[in-house]
């Protein structure tokens, strides 16, 4: 299937959005989000849209992904905690940016998929794991960033308790549909917000620490 429009397009899209971190921008002109959709939205993969998975999940807007993505301020010798895998492009850019990616997802189909197309593109330091994304992963405690790719009024207490002093979150705030995506620095008095990202609309963070998963 021909796609519309090429990585130019996402790069034009994030630095529309306000992104200007040359890393960043390099990495979404690198990693092809065609690889990272389902088969039947290849054609839309480099339009600047949400794409539609599995489970009602939807992929995040890819400007979105990059501001929130800039906020951490990644370097590239941090290890980074994602909480919602989806197919991976996200990762694979956190990857690009960062020394080690943990990515937790709670569909085993997803992960599936997530690990095949990391694969794919040889991508070597990010491990996608299935579980309860707000209990985060402890065992690869501490992280430097952190980044939720789904709302909930408040950041999960395991994700605070596993992000260093000095590291970073990013999540949607809010009840799902109608979010402020906040950037928080972890002091050692807990969680500081440094600074409104930007208003969207995220689906629901399901959990021990988040809704109920029903």
């Amino acid at each position: 299937m021909a796609h519309e429009g090429t990585p130019e397009d996402l790069v034009r899209a994030a630095y529309a959005a306000g992104v200007t971190d040359d890393r960043l921008l390099a990495a979404v002109r690198s990693i092809p989000r065609a690889e990272f959709v389902p088969a039947d939205e290849v054609a839309s993969a480099y339009r600047d849209t949400p794409v539609p998975l599995p489970h009602g999940q939807v992929t995040t807007q890819p400007s979105l992904i990059a501001m929130m993505v800039s906020a951490l301020g990644l370097t590239g010798d941090e290890q980074v905690l994602e909480v919602g895998t989806g197919y991976g492009w996200q990762t694979a850019l956190l990857a690009r940016l960062a020394a080690y990616v943990v990515s937790v997802d709670r569909w085993p189909d997803l992960v599936d998929e997530a690990r095949l197309r990391l694969a794919g593109q040889g991508v070597g330091n990010a491990e996608v794991v299935l579980g309860d994304g707000t209990l985060g992963i402890p065992t690869r405690a501490p992280y430097d960033a952190v980044i939720v790719c789904a709302a909930f009024p408040r950041v999960p207490e395991p994700l605070v308790d596993q992000l260093r002093t000095g590291g970073r979150l990013v999540q949607p705030i809010g009840p799902g549909g109608q979010e402020r995506v906040e950037l928080y620095e972890r002091r050692a008095s807990g969680l500081v917000q440094r600074r409104t990202v930007t208003a969207a609309r995220f689906v629901r963070l399901y959990g021990a620490h988040g809704y109920d998963q029903r």
